[in-house]
């Protein structure tokens, strides 16, 4: 069973269809490149599945569970599409650190708001705090970054920046870890440290979906490409194949122009 099963979604913005008909399955330990030029749908589809937008049509599944059903009201409320949303890691394109805290807290902070909800909060308050702190300094460590602890965001590189976003992405053990153009607002000396990093998550078998237009990385580290445009998933398949040999006149055209 796919641990992420999406079917016949649809997203309107008033008069703009901007998702039609979408559907697509992901496997535990894929990672899924998405691609296509801007105003593909790219973003928005990423930002449905993890309810960020909420789809006017289809159902979204993980684990087998439908966590939404456009047709059905129970599965919108409010309060539960928070505890759903903890399926979903996101990393933004901007990096959204809050830059009142350094990058240590910024990994621990939302472990510790979901902790006081825990009902031993109170009883093991200290151990509790004590174990955030330590996945947090772990995580800071695997990306690269033990030494800028205790820096602030102002005082770190973009590429810095959003390495921490990813290891606060993961601080809360998400099932899919969602990236929106992670690069984008990086300059290009500082997109390959964060590339390394996705690639590191790729290679531990992370359950990725990654909307990027790095195509090089996307035929290098992704297991399948969906290529979008128009609202629409034009063409998908395993990576290499569809980047060296797409089926698809639309995908040809937008591939050629990247390797121009």
């Amino acid at each position: 069973m796919a641990l992420l099963e999406a079917s016949g979604i649809g997203k309107n913005f008033e008069e703009t269809h901007v998702l039609k008909d979408i559907s697509l399955t992901l496997e535990k330990g894929e990672a899924l490149a998405i691609i296509g030029s801007s105003g593909s749908g790219k973003t928005t589809l990423l930002r449905c599945l993890n309810f960020l937008e909420r789809p006017d049509t289809g159902v979204i599944k993980v684990n087998g569970e439908t966590m939404w059903d456009a047709a059905d009201p129970a599965t919108q409320k409010e309060s539960e599409i928070r505890k759903k949303r903890l399926h979903f890691g996101l990393v933004f394109q901007n990096f959204n650190l809050f830059p009142q805290y350094t990058a240590l807290q910024n990994v621990r902070l939302a472990g510790e708001l979901l902790a006081k909800e825990r009902p031993d909060y109170k009883a093991n308050k200290k151990a509790i705090h004590a174990e955030l702190e330590q996945q947090a300094q772990e995580l800071l460590a695997q990306m690269g970054l033990s030494a800028r602890a205790g820096h602030y965001p102002h005082q770190l590189s973009g590429g810095q920046q959003q390495r921490v976003a990813i290891a606060r992405a993961l601080a809360l053990h998400p099932d899919i870890l969602c990236f929106d153009e992670p690069t984008s607002a990086l300059d290009p000396e500082l997109t390959g440290e964060v590339l390394r990093v996705l690639r590191d998550l790729a290679d531990r078998k992370t359950t990725m979906i990654i909307v990027t237009h790095e195509m090089h990385f996307a035929r290098d580290v992704a297991d399948r490409i969906l290529f979008m445009d128009g609202g629409v998933v034009v063409e998908e398949g395993p990576a290499k194949e569809l980047m060296d040999h797409p089926k698809e006149e639309r995908t040809k055209q937008f591939l050629a122009h990247y390797s121009e």
